[in-house]
């Protein structure tokens, strides 16, 4: 279930932080138990990492309004697991991701990209892969 959504860009947009945190925010004032895991997701690309694209909040399961998003089982993916004791962690793997696609090592499908919040503090980022 979708709790939020943002249209964004990493490069072309002055004001990312802040929609950013704001998403965050407001989504983590509407998600009560703190013992579900939550996830952002990445989706509807213009092109690569250069471009315009949308992040969700969302949270596993079901609910009475049309405000899902199935992602394919058959999907393959490629897992970074994130150092959640650096406050710049998400970033850096970020950052990781970018450089191993310049460099031709990760082939990236731009399907569906998430990063995986588990209730423990472990992160983990999903990425697409052809």
């Amino acid at each position: 279930m979708i709790i939020n959504t943002i249209r964004t860009n990493n490069f072309k947009d002055e004001t990312i932080m802040q929609k950013i945190t704001e998403m965050w925010k407001e989504a983590s004032g509407l998600l009560n138990n703190q013992d579900i895991v939550t996830y952002g997701l990445y989706y509807q690309y213009e092109s690569d990492y250069k471009g315009d694209y949308s992040l969700s909040v969302a949270i596993e399961g079901s609910s009475d309004h049309d405000s899902g998003i199935n992602i394919s089982n058959t999907s393959k993916y490629e897992i970074f697991k994130v150092d959640s004791s650096n406050e710049y962690g998400i970033l850096n793997t970020w950052k990781e991701i970018w450089e191993r696609e310049e460099r031709g090592k990760l082939d990236r499908a731009y399907s569906y990209d998430f990063e995986k919040y588990y209730p423990d503090g472990q992160i983990e980022i999903y990425i697409a892969i052809k």
